[in-house]
């Protein structure tokens, strides 16, 4: 059997001409809040912004198959972009209007699978440090029991 999928997004144009104007946290705000478009990478994989604070963001989704890897668990990649996205989220929310970031290294740990079926999975991710030129934070995915599934740090380049 043969399964499908298909999503939308909108064009991150508007948002894009916005970034520079706003700080970080009014950028995520306004995204958050449907105001602007959310990244397209967010459709693709089935993640979305449910919290942002100064410092802090938060991401939840289920787990589908269509994140599987060959073994039939969420794919560590997978994983990793939400992990990733939530650390850089959590360092733009603290950047003034026209500072940007990108990530210099990501490491991550799997603790244990997640499956479809077994409920909203949540990513927190917090700054550890921020610098002018550099920053760091980490990343924790929890299933819907609360349980560790992976953890990630990650610097960041402030730009």
């Amino acid at each position: 059997m043969k399964n499908q999928r298909s999503y939308e997004w909108e064009s991150t144009g508007e948002a894009l001409a916005q970034l520079r104007q706003l700080s970080g946290i009014e950028f995520l705000r306004k995204m958050m809040a449907g105001e602007l478009p959310a990244p397209p990478v967010t459709a693709a994989l089935g993640f979305r912004l449910e919290t942002i604070e100064p410092g802090r963001a938060v991401f939840v989704f289920h787990p589908e198959e269509f994140q599987y890897n060959p073994i039939g668990t969420v794919h560590g990649g997978v994983l990793a972009t939400v992990c990733d996205s939530a650390i850089g989220c959590a360092v733009h929310s603290q950047l003034p209007a026209g500072a940007g970031y990108t990530t210099l290294e990501l490491k991550t740990n799997f603790v244990r699978p997640l499956l479809k079926g077994t409920g909203e999975a949540r990513c927190v991710g917090e700054v550890l440090y921020l610098g002018s030129r550099q920053a760091t934070g980490e990343a924790k995915i929890f299933n819907a029991d609360g349980k560790l599934v992976a953890h990630a740090t990650a610097t960041c380049l402030i730009l």
